[in-house]
């Protein structure tokens, strides 16, 4: 048994260093976070998880109260990359069409004509994504796991990459609507922002002192375009998994279903989304096979906004993050 240990990783890892080539991904995640760093103070986690989520090719939640640079962070991110980037600020009166776009007719052609909304670009920047009713929610439904759009029976699709980056505040809940638990499972990632400590808001405010003349973003430079975007996520998708780690994913996506604790527990898209997400972390730590390691970091930002704690525990104060932790040590680590 001992010999077998000793073997796999060792022999595997050579093999791997062999079959994929993550040097030019490493040196261009490296300089993509050394541009955000330049505005960003602190929040290193958030950073990773946005570019984990860049290669995993899905789509991000970033919850917090307001003034914690939810929305500048998704403009910056932008800024680092040469793409097509719009900004949609959600609205209680904004309608399906105002997203996705509207047939005009044309006098002189005398037919319909279709304009295309803001949806169709490669970053997406949805602000307050909770302040628009359902039926403009829905209207998000299909771009965003299909990546095309369907009007007057006619289906556009979106150039790659495509990324909704979309902000909520969880504080306010006035002129506010509780997103559809389908279009949160659509979410790769939701993440959370907290206050910045003492030390990160001295140096928060000595960069806004220096700031003399211009905004945060004419600090960060664009690193990389779309067609690169979409080779190192092509890349990423070839990272190894083994299949003891693909059984260990299901089964904590499954002790989700059978936790007590949780009146609604994770979908299989839940599954796929920590599968991918977890290449996604391997590739930044520069592998090219996942680790339990991997996995478990992928779990929470994946699973949070896919559950619903039972009432009961809610009012007991207790959080999906808690849950999903206790689920993480309950689940055997596979060796």
């Amino acid at each position: 048994m001992e010999e077998h240990t000793n073997y796999n990783p060792s022999e595997e890892s050579v093999n791997f260093e062999n079959r994929l080539d993550l040097a030019p991904l490493q040196e261009t995640l490296s300089k993509l976070k050394s541009e955000l760093n330049a505005v960003i103070v602190g929040q290193h986690k958030m950073i990773d998880q946005l570019l984990v989520a860049l290669l995993a090719n899905g789509h991000v939640l970033l919850e917090g109260v307001p003034g914690v640079a939810k929305t500048i962070t998704a403009k910056l991110l932008a800024k680092t990359m040469n793409i097509g980037f719009s900004r949609i600020q959600f609205t209680p009166d904004l309608m399906p069409s105002d997203i996705l776009g509207t047939s005009i007719f044309d006098l002189k052609k005398s037919e319909f004509e279709f304009k295309k909304g803001p949806i169709f670009s490669n970053l997406i920047l949805i602000d307050e994504i909770n302040r628009a009713p359902a039926k403009t929610q829905a209207a998000l439904f299909e771009v965003m796991e299909e990546r095309q759009i369907t009007m007057d029976g006619v289906t556009f699709t979106l150039q790659s990459p495509f990324l909704v980056v979309a902000t909520q505040n969880p504080i306010e809940q006035e002129g506010t609507y509780r997103l559809p638990e389908a279009q949160l499972d659509r979410f790769l990632f939701k993440i959370c922002i907290d206050y910045p400590k003492l030390n990160e808001e001295v140096t928060i405010l000595q960069k806004e002192h220096a700031l003399l003349s211009g905004t945060k973003l004419d600090l960060v430079h664009s690193q990389l375009n779309a067609e690169s975007i979409t080779k190192y996520q092509e890349l990423v998708k070839q990272i190894r998994v083994e299949p003891h780690l693909i059984e260990y994913i299901a089964k904590l996506v499954v002790s989700t279903r059978e936790n007590g604790f949780l009146y609604l527990g994770a979908s299989p898209r839940a599954s796929i989304a920590i599968l991918n997400a977890s290449k996604g972390f391997a590739a930044l730590n520069g592998r090219d096979f996942v680790t339990p390691e991997d996995i478990k970091e992928a779990a929470i930002p994946v699973l949070q906004h896919r559950v619903i704690v039972t009432p009961e525990r809610e009012m007991e104060g207790v959080s999906s993050v808690e849950i999903i932790k206790q689920i993480i040590d309950s689940v055997e680590i596979p060796r």
